[in-house]
């Protein structure tokens, strides 16, 4: 069960890193609260923790995969 949190945990990071990545989003929230300096940083940031939350995804599916009976979860 713990497997399963980890899967969803970093499908959500990745999704939201990604509509951050992708939309102003972030922009228009930093801009709102005053914090518009930073935003000539958030490619720092916000890539790698695409790939990270990327990478965490892909790695608790194949372990989920790799320990479930189940022969539908891994093609």
């Amino acid at each position: 069960m713990r497997r399963n949190k980890w899967f969803v945990g970093s499908v959500v990071g990745f999704i939201i890193t990604l509509l951050c990545c992708a939309t102003p989003l972030l922009v228009i929230m930093l801009g709102v609260l005053g914090l518009g300096a930073w935003t000539g940083y958030l490619d720092y940031v916000l890539f790698p923790m695409l790939i990270i939350f990327l990478i965490l995804a892909v790695v608790t599916y194949k372990k989920r995969c790799q320990t479930s009976t189940d022969k539908d979860c891994c093609s």
